[in-house]
């Protein structure tokens, strides 16, 4: 049987500068073994989205391999950006893929954390990682950003899981995970003012008493007011719920949603949640789609009645 596949989701702190950025990459594209599935740069967030596969020994030389090239080729302390951050490489989850499980992605998290410790990154444990309760939500370890986690590290109860209990001004922290699997998608308003984002992002946040398994922040994107949207569990929250909560809260305001944004990747599973909303196709599966049909794996049948 074919090894676990894994997937790491790292964001790291730069979304402008392209030559930084493809250097960061390709020291993940050296490493044998692995396979980038894509990568999305934000200008305004100042903050990169990388994602790639393979089994686990791969996937943390590459995790190693982003560590080291995001300590050599940023400086947070004059990273500038609309999304909070607590370190150059912010967040580094890892999701199980094809033939994996949790615990796997668990053991890949440890394994990550304490080299990265050992290269000197304070390294925070969340997810299915996490090391005490009070820490399996990332913001709740990420709260306020670097200067809100460099406050806290006299607390013994947010000392670092591994690494040295201080900050580097220049590479902060990291914040390694095993989290259920997230959408990470944006909603763009036909405003400029992000105070209308801000309110409309605390309504539809879980902890705001809005949907369940979703976070959500207003900022300011491009001159444009955005609100920014994780979704970490698509059966409870599926894309389509988010988006009309978020129509729904912004129309208070005589606003609407003027386009959307998906951050990363979403499984095909979501984007038919979607189709099937929209488009009132209520029995539409995925063998109706006809890249799955001709990249997916035959069916006898079918060649039978051909």
């Amino acid at each position: 049987m074919p090894a676990p596949l894994l997937e790491a989701v790292p964001n790291f702190s730069e979304g402008k500068d392209r030559v930084k950025i493809s250097r960061i990459t390709d020291a993940v594209r050296a490493v044998p073994g692995v396979r980038i599935l894509g990568l999305h740069s934000d200008p305004d967030h100042n903050r990169s989205v990388l994602t790639f596969a393979g089994e686990e020994d791969p996937v943390l030389s590459g995790a190693v391999a982003l560590a080291k090239a995001c300590s050599a080729e940023l400086d947070l302390a004059s990273q500038v950006g609309e999304h909070p951050r607590m370190g150059v490489l912010d967040v580094l989850p890892f999701v199980p893929l094809e033939g994996a499980t949790i615990n796997d992605a668990v053991r890949l998290a440890r394994r990550t954390a304490e080299i990265l410790g050992s290269l000197g990154f304070p390294v925070f444990l969340y997810g299915a990682a996490a090391t005490a309760s009070h820490r399996r939500d990332l913001p709740d370890v990420r709260r306020a950003g670097y200067e809100g986690v460099a406050s806290r590290l006299e607390d013994p109860l947010w000392r670092p899981d591994y690494g040295p209990p201080r900050l580097d001004p220049r590479r902060g922290a990291v914040a390694v995970g095993a989290p259920p699997f997230l959408v990470a998608f944006n909603a763009y308003l036909d405003t400029d003012d992000v105070e209308v984002a801000q309110v409309v992002a605390r309504q539809v946040r879980e902890s705001g008493g809005g949907l369940p398994a979703v976070r959500a922040l207003g900022l300011s994107v491009d001159g444009r007011a955005q609100v920014s949207m994780n979704l970490t569990d698509l059966e409870r929250t599926p894309i389509p719920v988010a988006l009309e909560a978020v129509r729904s809260a912004a129309a208070a305001f005589g606003a609407s949603v003027e386009s959307t944004e998906l951050v990363g990747l979403a499984p095909l599973a979501a984007i038919l949640d979607a189709a099937r909303y929209y488009l009132g196709l209520r029995e539409l599966e995925s063998d109706q789609v006809l890249e799955t049909r001709l990249y997916g794996p035959s069916d006898s049948r079918d060649s039978q009645t051909a």
